[in-house]
């Protein structure tokens, strides 16, 4: 009797994962097409701008990691140099301020170059700071980042330490801004590490962010943004290399 008990305990904890995730495959596919339900939604599709074509082999490597990107949840956006990154930075900030998200106060990694984008910044904020501690980033809205390097199979982004050590920016608060340089887009993983390892010597920490933050350890349903950003912005820098 004990062990048909222990046979229908297993099979009825099995038949709840199987239940679960079918539940979840919903929820995958409304994430893979970038489309959140709730009024706290900024698409990129409304950020109404228009990506510059790239050129040659660069450009199917940017649109591979714009589609796997956003197959994650995360959302993509071209612009050109420094004039298109501060155009999305304010049609990004100033959707999510008319949303739950509020993007009111915006916290910036110490990448270099990153506070002189933000000083031109149009729409009107609460706060911007560089660098704020561990303790006050919970009360931020947006956190902006550079990144070291982008993995077009996977949509993923990479940060070292080297470069910026001020990586809490990217998973605290409740939105991620990342900018990348289209030539900092690698195909995969083992490029990325050697674009930014110099030589050998690989940075201390290295961070690789895929999509929005997201978990299903709760019952096995899909939460998004329980332990991080539940929104992920790219702006793809395809002009001229910020320095």
């Amino acid at each position: 009797m004990k062990a048909e008990r222990n046979i229908a305990a297993r099979e009825a904890i099995l038949g709840s994962i199987r239940e679960h995730l079918l539940a979840s495959r919903p929820h995958d596919a409304i994430h893979a097409e970038g489309a959140h339900d709730g009024p706290a939604e900024v698409k990129a599709s409304e950020l109404s701008l228009e990506p510059p074509p790239p050129n040659g082999a660069a450009a199917s490597l940017v649109e591979v990691f714009e589609e796997n990107l956003r197959s994650v949840g995360g959302n993509a956006v071209a612009a050109d140099g420094e004039d298109g990154i501060v155009a999305a930075l304010n049609t990004i900030i100033s959707g999510l301020q008319q949303t739950r998200l509020r993007g009111r106060r915006i916290a910036l990694s110490d990448a270099p170059g990153l506070d002189r984008l933000l000083s031109r910044l149009k729409v009107e904020v609460d706060e911007i700071k560089t660098s704020p501690s561990a303790g006050e980033l919970f009360d931020y809205d947006v956190g902006i980042s550079m990144v070291q390097a982008a993995i077009a199979e996977t949509g993923t982004l990479l940060l070292e330490s080297e470069s910026e050590r001020h990586r809490l920016v990217s998973l605290v608060p409740p939105v991620h801004i990342a900018i990348v340089n289209v030539a900092d887009i690698c195909l995969t993983l083992g490029e990325a590490l050697a674009a930014v390892g110099r030589g050998n010597d690989l940075s201390a920490t290295i961070t690789l962010i895929t999509g929005p933050s997201r978990t299903a350890d709760i019952e096995l349903t899909l939460a998004i943004g329980v332990h991080g950003p539940q929104e992920l912005y790219v702006i793809v820098n395809v002009g001229d290399p910020l320095v």
